[in-house]
């Protein structure tokens, strides 16, 4: 049995902590997109839906309200044309896959898992809409390579990319509403966003990420290289650089041009323990001062939202 914490617990806790804390600001990036790739992450139109996903690590309880993406749109196309964006995360294989099918990429190691984690998805187009975003565009950019159409199972997996184009550059500056609040772990992020009249293609960023502007990972987790796959691909996916651009006599790995921005959660709960949430929120309550103070920090609409999204996050 979940253990929940009551309106006169929640009172209790804000006794005495009415100043908020300073809480622990959560903050990655992988850096500013390095022109090298540019790799389709988009619902389908004239292709095939097409998904690319980079990694990130989280070493405490972390509530992400915001994410930054760089892409490419065609020249000539403007901003407003942006008419969807969507997020989801996956864990890293083989958890949230399917370990006994007959798999038809090269490996499956360090992939993204088979499907994403359903309850942080969010989605501007959805019935209320659970991220606003707004798109900048930053002028024209060139990319050496790409990969759009030609992502194919095994042995036809090498390609070498679909060769260079010039676009416009755009960030687009999304907020989580709800946010997604993560456990500890290893997580891939992947963005798709939805432009009339053309493709989003996802920019690359250096890779080892270089400091600064990027974030290093921490010690106990390695930077994984971007994956890609397609419909007819799924739920399998393949490595950008290793499987589909890569030669034996050049080996290249690309990440994505990504940053995400939130607030660790330190002392929070366990998903699955009954503890679970009592624990969370009165992690929360020490962090910010208060539940409400939380609520308010967090992005949460009210002390209710923030409540629900704890469930959320505790449950296995």
């Amino acid at each position: 049995m979940k253990a929940y914490i009551t309106v006169a617990s929640v009172a209790t806790l804000s006794i005495g902590l009415a100043a908020p804390a300073i809480a622990d600001v959560f903050f990655f990036s992988t850096g500013n997109p390095d022109g090298k790739l540019g790799s389709l992450s988009a619902p389908s139109n004239s292709n095939l839906e097409t998904e690319t996903a980079d990694d990130f690590a989280l070493t405490d309880a972390t509530v992400i309200s915001k994410a930054t993406i760089h892409g490419l749109i065609p020249s000539g196309v403007d901003v407003s044309s942006i008419q969807q964006v969507e997020v989801e995360i996956y864990r890293v294989f083989p958890k949230d896959s399917d370990t006994t099918r007959t798999q038809q990429v090269v490996t499956r190691v360090n992939s993204p898992s088979d499907v994403e984690i359903g309850a942080a998805t969010r989605d501007s187009a959805a019935s209320p809409a659970t991220l606003s975003f707004r798109a900048t565009l930053e002028g024209s950019f060139l990319v050496t390579n790409t990969v759009v159409k030609n992502i194919n199972p095994k042995p036809n997996q090498f390609t070498g990319g679909e060769g260079a184009v010039t676009g416009e550059e755009v960030e687009i500056d999304i907020t989580f509403t709800p946010p997604i609040f993560l456990p500890t772990e290893h997580y891939f992020f992947r963005p798709e966003v939805a432009v009339s009249g053309g493709n989003f293609l996802y920019l690359s960023a250096p890779r080892p990420i270089v400091s600064p502007p990027g974030t290093p990972f921490p010690a106990e987790f390695t930077d994984l290289q971007s994956w890609i796959r397609n419909t007819n691909l799924k739920p399998d996916w393949s490595r950008i650089g290793t499987d589909i651009i890569s030669t034996p006599q050049v080996m290249v790995t690309f990440n994505a041009a990504f940053s995400l921005a939130g607030d660790t959660i330190p002392g929070a709960g366990t998903p699955g323990r009954p503890n679970c949430h009592g624990q969370t929120i009165s992690a929360m309550a020490r962090e910010f001062g208060g539940i409400a103070h939380a609520a308010m920090s967090l992005g949460y609409f009210s002390v209710a939202a923030l409540q629900d999204g704890v469930s959320i996050f505790c449950q296995p």
